[in-house]
């Protein structure tokens, strides 16, 4: 299959901190990522859209940067939602099958998940997602897929994600500003479950602790299906700032000390290392010790890992999890942050990565992109995908131009 004739699937992640594009193309069922996109993230806040302006901004500057890359012209993306206005919780639907010889039909399934999903919203909420757990036909259980069996009774064990209706018109408002159209709006810990999550780790299972930059996201799966989201609004931000209140320096710096000589724990840091912090608004630089960096890190790290632990205890999971926690998002990149999860939490604990894609591996197999990947590997899972346009002069002149106008604008 040429590449005029291919299908591409974009996955749009849009961070509190940053914007992140996954330019996939589909070749023989499987994703080939042959576009990355980064940009600064601006107007949001703990994962919600406060500035729709600042946001098609952000959004534009990294699609722009994977189209360079890939070559093609983004027009549908799959975008992630996540925040601390997310809810989720467990349904259950019954229906009777009364038709001669009882056998259970497409039509059914769909029946006892409408009835699942008939639950009581608060007013101004919207249902983002209703994804089937399992099933019992008659007496029964832990069916994945009904359909051809027999019985006389269905029901349909339900996990159901609903958000606040204002926040998810901002964020559609945000992308379709910057000229996008939308495929479907994924929950955030989802997209990035299907990323870094093993079949064998959802049917033991596990928890996926996604630390992003307003928000850690966390997807429960136990016996192949999900069981639990949730969003914490603790996470790499709020590390950043107290690296900027604890060192007297601005935000942006904080944010590259933290990625180039934090660490999660004190105790893994050697004495003697230490690292020189440029002076701000005519202050000499100082030299700081990477100990002292990790005294104001390890704290919040603590908290985060805290509440994931107390959570998961509260709702009687924590005792199920035989796979233990796998960590991913960008503050899982923080040296020790697997380490100091497994101490607190008392399970063991792995980083995760983005995996099951082909093409440009190296550029998108980071932590910080298992979100934007998973986005895509949803897309491929439920038939997304847009045909690219054939190649012309037209085509061609349209990307020269963005190309020219893209350096004269940011550079």
């Amino acid at each position: 299959m040429t590449r005029e004739q291919s299908q591409i699937i974009v996955g749009l992640d849009i961070g509190t901190t940053k914007v992140g594009v996954i330019i996939g193309e589909i070749e023989n069922g499987t994703l080939n990522v042959i576009g990355v996109g980064v940009s600064p993230s601006a107007g949001l806040r703990k994962g919600v859209v406060l500035n729709i302006d600042k946001t098609c901004e952000s959004v534009r500057k990294a699609v722009e940067e994977a189209e360079l890359m890939s070559g093609v012209d983004v027009q549908e993306v799959f975008v992630g939602i996540a925040g601390s206005h997310i809810q989720s919780k467990n349904s259950r639907g019954v229906i009777a099958i009364s038709r001669k010889g009882g056998v259970i039909t497409v039509d059914d399934v769909e029946r006892v998940v409408e009835a699942a999903r008939a639950i009581p919203l608060a007013q101004g909420r919207e249902i983002l997602h209703v994804v089937p757990r399992s099933y019992m036909v008659d007496d029964q259980s832990g069916i994945p897929d009904p359909v051809g069996m027999t019985g006389v009774r269905l029901e349909g064990e339900i996990h159901i994600v609903s958000g606040d209706v204002r926040h998810v018109q901002s964020l559609v408002r945000a992308v379709e500003g910057a000229g996008l159209r939308i495929a479907a709006t994924v929950l955030e810990p989802l997209a990035s479950s299907m990323a870094v999550l093993e079949e064998e780790e959802k049917e033991l299972g596990v928890a996926m602790v996604d630390i992003g930059g307003g928000t850690t996201d966390l997807a429960v799966f136990y016996h192949s299906s999900i069981c639990h989201t949730s969003s914490i609004p603790i996470a790499g931000d709020l590390v950043t700032s107290d690296i900027a209140i604890g060192l007297r320096t601005v935000k942006t710096r904080a944010e590259e000390i933290k990625k180039k000589h934090g660490c999660a724990m004190v105790a893994m840091v050697p004495p003697e290392d230490v690292f020189v912090l440029q002076g701000v608004g005519g202050f000499d630089q100082r030299e700081i010790s990477r100990q002292d960096l990790a005294s104001i890190i390890e704290p919040r790290m603590t908290e985060i890992f805290y509440q994931v632990q107390a959570e998961l205890h509260q709702l009687g999971l924590l005792e199920r999890l035989s796979a233990g926690i796998v960590l991913t998002g960008g503050g899982s990149l923080l040296p020790g942050a697997a380490h100091l999860a497994s101490q607190i939490i008392g399970l063991p604990v792995r980083l995760g990565a983005p995996q099951g894609f082909g093409g440009l591996v190296d550029s998108a197999n980071s932590p910080k992109h298992a979100t934007g990947v998973g986005l895509a590997l949803y897309g491929l899972a439920n038939g997304g995908g847009t045909a690219l346009p054939a190649p012309g002069g037209d085509r061609i002149k349209d990307l020269v131009d963005r190309m020219k106008s893209w350096v004269v604008k940011y550079f």
